[in-house]
């Protein structure tokens, strides 16, 4: 069955609105798992905007304790500065059992775009080599359509294909073509030795659909959506919602 990692970045936003620690991220991603999440994922940036560095280290621990899949998420070409001791230091000091790779700038809203292979290939060699050195499992952002097949020379176990454009297509009730494309990649890149993972935007109402088309997906990992519907339905009864819907994918 896919799994489910939990992306607990939106708590820390709204918990830095307002400055203090409520909400609490640790405690909500402890609901999440309590409702069964197969893990915990976030992305911090380097300009701390959400997910901060002691963050990192208390949900390492969290999930360390509860023998669960702990997701980090980084540019690691991003360099470090003030609060951000850059990716692999991070990775280093909370060792997560999956490190996800997505080439992201500072100024972005959210990550939008997966690495050019071919033209990245040679600079991700010796990081996945790294993160491999601390036990990590490396997982490659990746679009949709593109070479993912590339992405083995890398030396990376899996890739994590960005999502957002058949969540768009999806929305606007012509998916066919962006399923047909995460279907191709999948199919590729399992061919290639690769595991397959997807996120961004993945939801309850397009995940279903999703799965039944994509092959091979070992895991998503959800968070703005997840958390939009968690307002409304709790936390508990959301993530056991998407545990439902991977059941019966």
């Amino acid at each position: 069955m896919t799994v489910l990692s939990v992306n607990v970045n939106k708590i820390a936003v709204l918990r830095n609105s307002r400055g203090g620690d409520a909400p609490d991220v640790v405690r909500a991603a402890r609901a999440c798992l309590d409702a069964g999440a197969h893990g915990i994922t976030v992305h911090p940036r380097p300009d701390a905007r959400h997910i901060r560095h002691g963050d990192v280290l208390a949900l390492s621990v969290l999930c360390r304790e509860r023998g669960v899949e702990f997701n980090l998420e980084g540019n690691p070409f991003a360099p470090p500065r003030t609060g951000y001791p850059g990716f692999l230091a991070l990775c280093e000091q909370a060792r997560p059992a999956q490190a996800t790779l997505v080439p992201d700038g500072d100024g972005q809203l959210t990550s939008d775009h997966g690495f050019d292979f071919e033209r990245d290939g040679q600079a991700l060699r010796p990081l996945v080599a790294a993160l491999h050195d601390l036990g990590c499992r490396v997982s490659l952002f990746a679009d949709a359509g593109g070479a993912v097949q590339a992405a083995a020379a890398t030396g990376a176990d899996r890739i994590e294909l960005y999502t957002g454009p058949f969540a768009e297509a999806f929305a606007a009730g012509d998916a066919l073509a962006a399923l047909a494309a995460c279907a191709d990649s999948a199919g590729h890149a399992h061919a290639s030795g690769l595991g397959v993972n997807a996120g961004h935007d993945l939801s309850q109402a397009n995940l279903g659909a999703f799965l039944a088309t994509v092959p091979h997906v070992a895991e998503v990992s959800i968070g703005h959506a997840l958390i939009d519907e968690a307002l409304y339905a709790g936390l508990d009864a959301t993530v056991r919602a998407y545990l439902r819907i991977l059941a019966g994918a």
